[in-house]
């Protein structure tokens, strides 16, 4: 396709959508549709999917699985907007979710749904912190990322986001996450130090919010130690734990939470992104049941509880939660993921690296100059993949959980051939 065939077909995103637009900058095509891992543009070019809609299609594209759940749905008149209102779709999926996912891990949580972005939850989980703890401070982490609205902007770490807000971003104080320091450091006995030191300057929190792999920072995880010390700090000083599972959960790791491995029991956690598991907009806050201090109607919105996405969710639920073949997979697919970067990284330069979990994984080119040159390429080629970390300088790659080997390696080819050419 020439490019100014391409012009004219985003001329009308040029002239009528509003300059914020981001992905459509990074990827100039228009799509049309897509099937599983690959999407496929106005002009029949296909393209692997290493974006997921960051992470919200875990599942892949279009799963025929759920499509059908919820063409079924709404053949038979199903409802789609309830406000928070008592519905079929609601009390299976918190039925079905209780039983297949909390119950065999042994976590207690009631549901809270809000409005339908990942953002939301964040917003709720903050208000309901500083609620049931009479505090006002949240310490979240360097490289964090929670989402944009002023709230969670509060508790986001990117300065380009931040300076966006029009006022200064307040309520929080960051501390280094595992690792900012380097490796033999453990930024939590800092913490711990600030916490216990009543003249730190750092008054004591209501939560203490992280991520256990920071997506947007820069593909970050968090090791086991670091988090359970995390959580023994609040314990000790009565703060509760959030845990930000909106990009890292859902499967992406292995299991359903990204949380699991560490052996912690936060006490809110918040999901979203693939909850609805096909695209569709849901957001949800766990919380312990002694945290229900609400009363009806303080955290509220229009769109909460998005009834067609439960159905869908609740679908996936008995697709893939029933047995652990998908977990197996995604640790078998992670492997592959790995052992690729960690090549691709030897053989290109010394300042690239390779590291993740699971299916969740960042190749650090050094630069953001470099790592743009890659992705540019990688489309160039057939690839979508996106960039991430404070210059974004971290290729960030987040296939859907469901791609076969051979698409997987595939993208990897050109993944790495894009490396080469900008060596």
């Amino acid at each position: 396709m020439s490019q100014e065939n391409s012009s004219n077909l985003l001329l009308a995103f040029e002239t009528l959508e509003s300059n914020v637009r981001s992905y459509s900058r990074f990827f100039p095509v228009v799509f049309r549709k897509a099937a599983g891992a690959i999407l496929e543009d106005e002009n029949g070019c296909e393209f692997i999917d290493f974006l997921s809609g960051a992470a919200v299609l875990n599942y892949g594209h279009n799963d025929p699985y759920f499509l059908g759940d919820a063409v079924q749905y709404l053949q038979t008149n199903g409802i789609i907007h309830a406000l928070d209102m008592a519905t079929s779709a609601k009390r299976e999926f918190m039925e079905y979710f209780n039983k297949t996912i909390l119950l065999p891990r042994g976590l207690t949580y009631k549901f809270q749904f809000c409005g339908p972005t990942g953002a939301n939850a964040v917003e709720a989980a903050l208000k309901l912190a500083r609620k049931a703890s009479g505090r006002h401070n949240i310490i979240s982490f360097s490289n964090g990322y929670h989402g944009v609205s002023l709230g969670a902007l509060a508790v986001t770490g990117n300065r380009y986001f931040r300076n966006a807000a029009g006022l200064p971003p307040a309520g929080a104080v960051f501390m280094p996450y595992d690792g900012y320091w380097g490796a033999d450091n453990d930024t939590s006995e800092y913490l711990d130090k600030v916490l216990a030191d009543g003249s730190s300057g750092v008054d004591l929190p209501a939560a203490i919010i992280l991520e256990t792999i920071q997506g947007e920072g820069g593909i970050n995880p968090a090791s086991k130690d670091w988090l359970q010390s995390i959580e023994r700090l609040c314990r000790k000083n009565d703060i509760l734990l959030i845990v930000d599972d909106i990009q890292a959960g859902c499967g992406r790791t292995g299991n359903f939470f990204s949380f699991e491995f560490a052996d912690i029991s936060p006490d809110i956690v918040l999901l979203s992104k693939s909850l609805s598991r096909c695209g569709l907009p849901l957001s949800l806050v766990l919380l312990k049941p002694e945290l229900d201090v609400w009363h009806p109607g303080e955290h509220s919105g229009t769109f909460r509880g998005n009834n067609l996405a439960l159905v869908t969710a609740t679908a996936a639920l008995r697709k893939y939660w029933t047995n652990k073949n998908l977990s197996a997979r995604v640790t078998e697919t992670g492997r592959i993921m790995n052992e690729r970067l960690r090549q691709i990284a030897q053989n290109n330069r010394d300042s690239f690296s390779a590291r993740g979990r699971g299916m969740m994984w960042g190749l650090d080119c050094g630069t953001g100059g470099v790592a743009e040159d890659i992705v540019h390429k990688a489309f160039e080629d057939g690839l979508v993949i996106e960039r991430c970390g404070a210059e974004d300088q971290v290729i960030k790659l987040l296939p859907p959980l469901t791609i076969d080997e051979q698409t997987l390696q595939r993208g990897l080819d050109i993944l790495d051939k894009a490396a080469h050419a900008s060596a």
